[in-house]
């Protein structure tokens, strides 16, 4: 299938998506600080470089949105075309 818009557009389209640091990652890093956690934050080293871990725990923590989990949640929709 064609992309409905130009290669130029689609890069600036694709890059403005955030990978790190997102609300959802934010709060919970705040939350599990203020309890009293360490961790660190997107491993590299990792398979999947997850979001966060806890070495202390050798726990990891990776936070997904709404539509990779595709729950029933008034943010998830089924995307329209290429469902």
């Amino acid at each position: 299938m064609v992309d409905v818009v130009d290669k130029a557009t689609r890069s600036r389209m694709m890059a403005g998506i955030k990978g790190k640091d997102t609300k959802p990652e934010i709060l919970i890093r705040s939350e599990l600080h203020r309890r009293g956690f360490r961790f660190r934050k997107n491993v590299k080293d990792l398979p999947g470089k997850p979001d966060i871990v806890l070495p202390k725990y050798k726990a990891v923590i990776m936070v997904n949105g709404c539509f990779w989990h595709g729950h029933e949640c008034h943010l998830f929709k089924w995307p329209s075309t290429r469902p």
